[in-house]
């Protein structure tokens, strides 16, 4: 029995809003971070971070990176997209809006939005895409 997903199901489940888990390798061993993310099915993840974060500078120096996402709460399944990313340019406000709208909704994108602007972060970040070329997935609510 195979506990993977179809194209179809896993291009689903990212396309959810979980907190996603970046990883990219970093002078022979892999960076791993928490991510806010965006993806529709078919296309690309699009990450948004700092112009000169740790993330953006191993993106940049690496030319790839991979997404997992996960449902930690029973029955457990997850789905790793890798592939090759690029900084794809500046994130407007409208991008960033966007993002803190998937994980906060409208209220808390407009508060975070605030926070950002008035912090100067705003127009320091970039969008980093990420085209999924291999894929990993488990879902064992299959199981039966």
């Amino acid at each position: 029995m195979t506990y993977a997903m179809s194209r179809g199901e896993r291009e689903h489940f990212l396309a959810q809003p979980h907190v996603g888990v970046l990883s990219v390798v970093e002078n022979g061993a892999p960076l791993t971070v928490l991510i806010w993310y965006g993806y529709q099915p078919g296309g690309r993840v699009i990450v948004i971070t700092g112009r000169e974060s740790r993330k953006t500078r191993s993106v940049r120096a690496a030319g790839w990176l991979s997404v997992c996402a996960q449902d930690e709460g029973w029955p457990y399944k997850y789905v790793t997209a890798s592939g090759p990313a690029a900084i794809s340019g500046p994130a407007s406000h409208a991008d960033q809006r966007a993002m803190a709208s998937r994980y906060l909704g409208d209220g808390g994108a407009e508060e975070y939005m605030a926070w950002v602007m008035a912090s100067g972060e705003a127009d320091e970040q970039i969008m980093i895409e990420m085209t999924p070329q291999t894929w990993l997935t488990v879902d064992y609510g299959k199981l039966g």
